[in-house]
Formats: structure tokens, sequence, C-alpha cells
């Protein structure tokens, strides 16, 4: 993975790597920050093959950590701040990190960590001095030579270890090797070609898609923009002040900029690519981004085990002629790296217009699951790797997400999908948020609910809705009850939290939720 830094750095040396409002980080500068943080790894004990975190918000501290443990020959994982102390320990421990970069805001966390992650040898303080670490970064930092621990990867050795989301349970370690990296930067380039070296802007958790993008868009010799957290208006500054040119963003932060007062008066020219996934994107929303930023947006499809770009909507496949939707709900087509197919319970390719599970081969597939060869032989079947996403294609090769394999409804014998009773919903003026799901029914086996999260400043009217829905969905999938919440729960990458707000209604009861 370091290779890539490397390449951006050769052809950019002297321009912006990493901004904050109070600095500029040079790529030279970056460079030489991450041979000394490589030589602090060696010098004390860190061998080649071993396991470093970090454990950070948005810093571009974080950043050089991370080509730091790479320099060094190490496995990056991709720990998560904002991740519970028990989730933290638990991935920790199962992941079996030497060394951890700790920031000052998860401190605390520390102790239980010494407790409950033996494999911990060192806790490096990033920000600031505090009694819970071993050493201060900037105190414990190697000298500025080159390291000489470094040596050629090969494709199939392990570069990261992610973890999956946890939303269906305990969350697991994915191993990603150095040729799922390259094959990730290269189909993030095929897909989305940049007329200039990119100028990121990083608002989303660096944890998630928006860090390993970041750090693609280095191998380019892009500049980085790192913002501390997610703040609509924030961001629209950042995007004016640096002439930003590509961004990730999970659809809720994106409707969150759309609802800022000034967004139509910023002047937003310098995009050429806003990337969305993670989660359904409401097609009026999606209308309106394209009004609102300009014909920008670029879906994707992808999870930690095939990262960021199994499929691609490139900003000039999302409109037709007239300047509409062209083919409204699409996550795309397969990169030219990866084999996608639909397919049956059987291990039966189906043919377009079938709804199936999506399965994916090819080099941006992970190696597995860490030490759980059980989970890795079920999502294989077949030879190919089962996504746990139901969909569909057309004839010319577009894909379809139609939802979770396991939270799709069975009510009176029909089958419900929970994202096509969201997407009616969400064109209601009044609805910001919402989540749909199937509860216990005597009669009909499950019935359909929803969870809404009306916009700013209106008040829920219940039929109005329920009207609404039925107009565009029929009886059958037009929930049977709504409630209102103040805001959804959300996991760290911004999803939607189906499982929890399901889970009331099922205790006691036989569904796997």
């Amino acid at each position: 993975m370091i290779d890539y830094f490397d390449r951006g750095a050769r052809i950019a040396h002297a321009s912006p790597c990493l901004v904050t409002d109070e600095r500029v980080r040079t790529y030279d500068a970056v460079r030489a920050r991450s041979n000394r943080i490589g030589n602090g790894l060696i010098r004390d004990g860190f061998a080649s093959g071993a396991h470093a975190a970090v454990l950070s918000g948005n810093d571009p501290r974080a950043f050089e950590c991370i080509l730091g443990l790479l320099r060094a020959d190490g496995v990056w994982v991709m720990a998560n701040h904002r991740a519970s102390e028990d989730e933290n320990a638990y991935l920790l421990d199962l992941l079996d990190v030497d060394t951890l970069f700790v920031h000052s805001e998860v401190a605390d966390r520390i102790a239980r960590f010494r407790a409950d992650c033996p494999t911990i040898r060192r806790y490096i303080a990033l920000d600031r001095p505090f009694p819970e670490a071993d050493a201060f970064l900037e105190d414990w930092l190697g000298d500025d030579g080159e390291v000489a621990q470094r040596r050629e990867g090969r494709p199939e050795e392990l570069a990261f270890l992610g973890a999956t989301g946890g939303t269906t349970g305990r969350s697991k370690g994915v191993m990603l090797t150095n040729l799922v990296w390259q094959s990730l930067v290269s189909s993030l380039v095929a897909s989305m070609p940049m007329k200039v070296a990119p100028v990121n802007c990083v608002a989303a958790p660096m944890t998630h898609a928006a860090g390993p993008l970041a750090l693609a868009s280095m191998a380019l010799g892009g500049t980085v923009v790192v913002l501390p957290r997610f703040e609509p208006a924030a961001v629209l500054d950042a995007i004016e002040r640096h002439r930003v040119t590509y961004m990730f963003l999970p659809p809720t932060a994106i409707y969150m900029l759309l609802g800022e007062p000034d967004v139509r008066r910023r002047d937003l020219s310098s995009l050429e690519y806003i990337s969305y996934a993670g989660a359904p994107m409401s097609l009026d929303r999606l209308r309106e981004a394209i009004e609102v930023f300009g014909p920008v947006m670029n879906a994707s499809f992808g999870q930690t085990e095939s990262p960021m770009c199994v499929t691609a909507l490139p900003p000039h496949e999302h409109l037709d002629a007239r300047g509409d939707l062209a083919r409204p709900g699409s996550c795309g087509r397969a990169n030219l790296l990866s084999i996608v197919e639909v397919m049956d319970d059987d291990g039966t390719i189906l043919p377009p217009g079938e709804r199936g599970e999506i399965v994916v081969r090819g080099p941006l597939v992970m190696a597995g699951y860490y030490k759980d060869p059980r989970a890795t032989a079920e999502v294989s079947r077949f030879g190919w790797h089962h996504t746990g996403d139901i969909g569909m294609r057309d004839e010319d090769g577009f894909f379809y997400i139609v939802d979770r394999k396991k939270d799709m409804i069975i009510t009176g014998g029909f089958n419900v999908y929970p994202a096509e009773v969201e997407q009616a919903l969400q064109a209601h003026p009044a609805v910001q948020d919402c989540a749909v799901f199937g509860v216990p029914d005597d009669k009909w086996g499950e019935s359909v609910t929803a969870v809404i999260e009306l916009r700013a400043g209106v008040a829920a009217d219940t039929a109005a809705i329920l009207a609404f829905a039925r107009e565009r969905l029929g009886p059958v999938k037009t929930p049977k009850s709504l409630s209102f919440i103040d805001s959804l729960p959300r996991s760290n990458a911004g999803k939607v939290l189906r499982a929890e707000l399901r889970r009331p209604f099922w205790q006691g009861r036989e569904r796997t939720i």
C-alpha cells in the first residue's frame, strides 16, 4: 500500500498533501514523517507483518501514522474510535494488534485495553501527552533516515484488516491484501477519471470509506483536506475555500448538506465528483443533489469484504438526454476488475430482471475472515463471494440493490423489501429519513411498519403519509403502522440500524435479527 503514496509523493513532492485550517503539510513533509514513524516502530521491536491500529477521529497525524506503520512493513487495522469501548476491545484483541496509536479523546479506554488485549505491546499518544499512554508520538519518533526494514510486498500478502459493520451480529475481521488495494485504486481511477490532481475533502469518518479513499487519492498526488467532523456549514466552507473536487459522503450527510439554508448560494463549481454509497439514497434527494451540486454524483456498491466499487454509476450515466434520472435506483455496472452476478439459493446464475443475491468474483474480494474459516466458507459458496444483498441486473448490465437478504419482510406470503418502501416514504416532503421493517403479526406472519424522522419544523401527519405511500405502493407494501422519532439510530458508517429498532418487537420470538 505504501508504494501508492510514494508514487504521489514523487510526482507532487512540494505540493500540499494534508491540509487543515491550521496547517498545510506537503508530500515531502508527510513522507519524512512517515519515515520517522516507521523507524520508531522498528526501533520499538515492531516486526514485519505485525498489526498496528490508529484509534482517532479525522486528524492529519492519524494519516501519517497509517503511512508510517505501512512503511515499517506492518498491517493496518482500521479501528474506529466511535465504536463502543466493548467493540474496540473485542476487535483489537481479535485482530492481534501489536501497537496502538491513540488520540486523547479516547485515552480513558486504554485501561480496558490493557486488561483485555494482551497482544498490544505499546500505546502511543497521538495528539498530546497523557499518562495512560506509554509514550507521546513527538518524543517517540525515530530519526529522519529511510526505513531499513522495508521490503517488497507480494500481492497476496495481508495489507490491511477491516471490520464488518456488526449490524447483524458481532463484527468480523476482514483480510484485505495488497492485490485488493491495487484493485481498489485502479477501479476508482477507472470509474472517476480526474482531470487534475484531486482535492479530496475528508468530512465523513476516516475510519470508514473516506479514509481509504483519501489514501487512494494520494496515489494521484492529490490534496486531502481534513475536517475534524462532518458539519454541513464547514463542509460547504471547505469546498469554496479549497476548491474541493472530490468527496465521499453517505446519503444521510448529503441530505444534511441539502438542508443548509444557503447551500444554493454557495460556489460549488469546483466539484467533479461526490461519491455516495453505504445506504440507499432517496431518488427525490438525488435529483435535488444533482440540481444543487451539478452533474457530479457518483454511485457505487461495495462492502468491507469487497470494498468501495464493485459496481459504479458515474455522473454521466445518472442522467438521460432530458436531464432526468436515466436508471433510477441503479448502483451502476461492474468495474473492470470484478465479475458480478445475481444468484439464487441453489447457486444458479439468474438472467436479467430476476431477483437474487448479488455475488462477486475477482481481485477486489477479501482473502477471508480473520481466524474464522467457517464464516469464510459460508460467504464463499459455489466459488463466489456472497454479499448478502438482494438485487437484480438489467439487460444492459446495470445493477439494482433491492435490500439486504436478512431484512426481507414476508407478510401474508408476499415478499416486501424495506428499501422499496423507504424510497416511497422518503419522497414525502415531510420525511427526512425512515426505517422500515417487519413486526410479528398473528394474521399475516409479519406486518410492515415504519419509523420516521421528520424534516425540521414539520408536524407529523400519519394519515397523510400513509395515503401518500399507498398511492405508490399498494396495500400490501404500505406500512400498517407508523411511529416518529427525533433521530434514527445509525451505525458509525451512517447506516440506519433497522435491527435496533426491530429488536423490541421480536423479543422472545424465533426470528433472527
